[in-house]
C-alpha cells in the first residue's frame, strides 16, 4: 500500500553509531581533527571544490584547525567521522544536516576523503548508511550538491542514483573570492528504494576496499 497522509521528520540522533561492512560511522569531535588532518588536509582534496576550494587549503595543522571548526556546522548538523572498520582509521568526514524537519527535507554534504579511498566502497556505502537513517526519520527529499566546476563529486553523486535539479549561481564565494555556482541533486523518498538497491548492487560487486 502506498503510504500518501504526512510523515513527521525527526532530526537523528548524531551520536548513533551506524555500521557497515567497510565503514563505521560515528559523531566526528575535537579530539579526531589531528587524524582528520593527515585523511583529508590535502592540496589535491580542496583542489576540486571542497572547503571553498584552492585557496581554502592550509598546509599547516594550527591554521587547518581553525579553518575546519569554522567550516563545518557542529551545533546544527550531525557532523561525521568516516572510520574505517579494518583497523579504525579515519578517512574522512561527512554531514547530515539543514534539517527542515516541517517539509521534510535534509542535507548531505560537506564530504571529504582521503585520496586513497576514492574509487572504493567507502562512498557508496557511507551515502547508504546517510541516506538510509534520513529517510527511516522521516525525510522526504535529501539535497545532495557539488560546486559546478568540480566534476569528480558531481559524477559520484550522479552515481549514487540522484536526480539532477539544476545549477543555482553565485550562490556564494570561494576562498579565492570568486563566485561558486552549485550544481543541486536530490533523492526522494518515492526514489529511495531505487537507489539503494543500486548502492547494495555496487557494493556487492565492488572489490576496491583499502
Amino acid at each position: 500500500m502506498t503510504e500518501t497522509g504526512p510523515r513527521t521528520a525527526t532530526r537523528p540522533d548524531p551520536h548513533v553509531v551506524l555500521e557497515g561492512e567497510t565503514v563505521r560511522l560515528r559523531a566526528l569531535t575535537r579530539e579526531d581533527l589531528p587524524d582528520l588532518f593527515d585523511a583529508i588536509g590535502r592540496p589535491e582534496v580542496f583542489e576540486g571544490g571542497w572547503g571553498g576550494g584552492r585557496a581554502a587549503y592550509r598546509d599547516a595543522y594550527a591554521a587547518w584547525h581553525e579553518f575546519i571548526l569554522g567550516y563545518l556546522d557542529w551545533d546544527r548538523a550531525n557532523v561525521t567521522a568516516v572510520v574505517l572498520r579494518d583497523g579504525d582509521r579515519l578517512v574522512g568526514t561527512t554531514t547530515l544536516g539543514d534539517f527542515d524537519v516541517v517539509n521534510g527535507s535534509a542535507h548531505i554534504g560537506w564530504t571529504a576523503y582521503a585520496p586513497e579511498a576514492w574509487g572504493t566502497r567507502v562512498n557508496a556505502e557511507t551515502k547508504l548508511l546517510q541516506l538510509g537513517t534520513a529517510f527511516d526519520h522521516g525525510f522526504e527529499r535529501v539535497k545532495l550538491q557539488a560546486d559546478v566546476l568540480n566534476e569528480r563529486s558531481r559524477g559520484a553523486i550522479l552515481r549514487l542514483g540522484a536526480q539532477f535539479e539544476g545549477v543555482l549561481r553565485h550562490t556564494q564565494r570561494r576562498a579565492d573570492g570568486t563566485w561558486r555556482d552549485t550544481a543541486v541533486y536530490s533523492i526522494l523518498r518515492e526514489e529511495w528504494p531505487r537507489v539503494r538497491e543500486g548502492l547494495e548492487a555496487r557494493l556487492r560487486a565492488s572489490t576496491a576496499s583499502l
